[in-house]
Parts: structure tokens; sequence; C-alpha cells
């Protein structure tokens, strides 16, 4: 009786359901749904091993890993003793033979005043021109082996080729060297360039002066222009990938530094038409099929659509087929509806995305 007399007053209780807010996007699309990322680092275009032209004891290092170097400044220096003794013996040897280059001149002109009074032969005369013409071809080899010294002991300092970053340091001070051993890496001024590794089972995908999009992995979403530079004719013995370096040019070479990690994005051939979805939207639709969720925007409720999709992302994946660029798609919560559910479209800020439908405006009033 009680619950009769609450019905004749208070009539049909409302069991209208509140319309449930979820999380909607569109799908995007275009080109940025059919990249293919690879990983790679920032190295210089130029990076040079440098090392002594001779052997020897290191005894100062001036620079270090990161160091900022001009062309010709000393980078190393090793013990240049010997070296400068070797520089005075072949000084010493130049002297002696310029001494007996200047006594067989003097001889040869002497003589060929005899042979023009005929007091000597002429045999005897081409005898001391000949020792004259020895004498200067010693005294030229011991002129060069004297520059050669000097050469040798000019070498014990390591001179920057050109301006730069030391990226590498490699031998410290103390230690002994042989001729051609590296002891610096030096990275040059004139441009910088992302090292990638290519599949071996896409390389046909990739040509020389391909354009693609370099993302740095402390500025996400920034996207710097690059091109692929060089193609390494063959593929690496284990890890069967081929090497690759991608140029950076103008200001978005100067954006980067030296070692910083990146990812190349590499535009993927014959889908550059596909939209893209969160992982979060793709729903098991009926009969197994791969559905999404999307929302009607007249009456305001979510019907089950199945879906083409393409290879899976990290974070999304290619829709190939079933959905248009403007339909709103729920892209998180899709467990917990159901079709024809009521639902308010909202976006990350939890702002309404459509106009309250008529019907549930009409049954508000």
């Amino acid at each position: 009786m009680l619950a009769a007399g609450m019905a004749a007053c208070g009539g049909k209780p409302d069991t209208t359901e509140a319309a449930r807010p979820v999380l909607v996007v569109h799908p995007g699309g275009g080109a940025q749904a059919a990249l293919s990322a690879y990983a790679g680092e920032i190295r210089a275009h130029e990076e040079s091993p440098l090392s002594f032209r001779v052997g020897g004891n290191l005894v100062r290092r001036n620079v270090d890993a990161g160091t900022r170097v001009k062309q010709g400044q000393v980078l190393a220096v090793l013990d240049a003793d010997d070296l400068s003794l070797q520089a005075q013996s072949a000084q010493a040897q130049l002297a002696a033979a310029e001494a007996d280059l200047v006594r067989a001149r003097g001889d040869r002109d002497r003589y060929a005043k005899l042979v023009g009074d005929k007091l000597v032969s002429q045999s005897t005369y081409d005898a001391q021109n000949a020792a004259f013409k020895a004498a200067e071809g010693q005294a030229r080899a011991a002129r060069a082996q004297l520059d050669v010294a000097r050469n040798q002991a000019a070498y014990s300092q390591l001179r920057a080729p050109h301006d730069g970053v030391i990226a590498t340091r490699v031998a410290e001070a103390g230690q002994v060297v042989a001729a051609g051993q590296t002891i610096f890496t030096l990275a040059a001024d004139d441009g910088r360039e992302v090292a990638i590794s290519l599949p071996e089972g896409r390389i046909r995908d990739f040509s020389v002066g391909q354009p693609v999009l370099v993302e740095l992995w402390n500025a996400p979403g920034e996207r710097l222009p690059g091109v692929i530079r060089e193609i390494s004719p063959a593929a690496d013995a284990q890890t069967r990938t081929y090497a690759a370096r991608v140029n950076l040019a103008g200001e978005a070479a100067k954006a980067v530094e030296l070692g910083q990690s990146a990812r190349v994005y590499v535009q993927d051939s014959g889908v550059a038409a596909a939209l893209s979805l969160p992982l979060s939207a793709v729903q098991r639709g009926a009969g197994n099929a791969t559905a999404v969720w999307v929302v009607d925007p007249k009456s305001g409720t979510v019907q089950s659509r199945a879906v083409q999709l393409g290879r899976y992302g990290e974070t999304d994946v290619p829709v190939l087929g079933g959905l248009k660029a403007d339909d709103w798609v729920v892209a998180a919560g899709g467990h917990l509806l159901r079709q024809g559910q009521a639902v308010t479209p909202v976006d990350r800020d939890n702002r309404p995305m459509l106009p309250k439908p008529a019907a549930a405006t009409a049954k508000a009033n």
C-alpha cells in the first residue's frame, strides 16, 4: 500500500540514464600517419681521428673532450728531445756536405785553368768535375735530410686541422704512443647529421636525397627537416641493417648538439593518405573484428564500427579504411561502452565537443 501510494503521488520514476562523458578525437592523418620512425644519434658531418705523425712519449695534453678548438691550436705535445737531436745531427751533416762542396768547387775551378793551359790532362779535369757534382749531390741530400728532421721535430705538436669540437679523447699524458695512433676525434663545425640504421627488409624504400623529419628526444613534437645523404652499400654483418646518414642544414643544424638522441621519421611509400588513431581507441568488435566507437553527432550515442588498420606503432596505428577524417572516435574507455549508449563527447581539457542532442534537450525540458 505504501509503494502504491508513493507511485500514485509521484508518478513514474525517472529511469533516464545519464550520458557518460567520453574522450573523443578526430582521426589524425595525412602524411603523419604514414611515417616510420628510426632511432639515431647526432653526429658531425666530418669526424677526423687526430694522431701524431711520429711516435713518442705524450708529455702534455692541452684539451679534453667537449673543448672547442680553432684551426692550428696545439692539442697535445710529445717529448721532442730525440727529434731535436736528430735535427741537430742533420744540421751538422749539412755543414760538412757544404764544406766538401766548397772544396770540390775550388778544385774544379783550378783544374779548369790548368787544363786550359795544357798542364793537366782532360781526364784529370773530368775526374775533378765529377767529384764536384758528387759533392753537390751530397749537399742537396743533407739539406733534404735536415728538412725532414725539422719536420719530424715539428710533428711532436699535434695541431687542430680546422675549427671544431673535441668529440673523444683516447690518450693521457705520460703514455707512449705510436705514429698514427688516435689521440682525439675532432668533430668539424661544417655540418651536423643523424646516424641511423635502416632495416634490411625495407632498404629499397629509401634513397639518397629523400626528405625526412628529425625529432630530438629533448624536444618532442618539434620536427626538423633533413635529407638522407648517404646509405651504406652493404648491411652490417651482425645487425643486418644498413648504416645511413641524414643531413641537417641551415637553422636545423644549429638547433642540435653532438651526441643528442633523435628520431628520424621517413614517409612510408603507398600509404601517404592514411589516417591514424591512438592505440587506446582500438576495440574488439563483433566476430572478433577490429572496431572503434564512433559518436553520432545527431543522437549523441555511440556506434561500433569495424575498421581496417595498418602496422601498429608505439602510440598510434594507421587507419586504412572504415573511418573519415571528420568522424568523432572515442579515444579512451571504450570497454565501458555499449551499442547506442548516450555519451557526452569531451576533449582532453574536459570541454564539450558537440552540442547537446535535440532529443536530450527536449526530454530535459
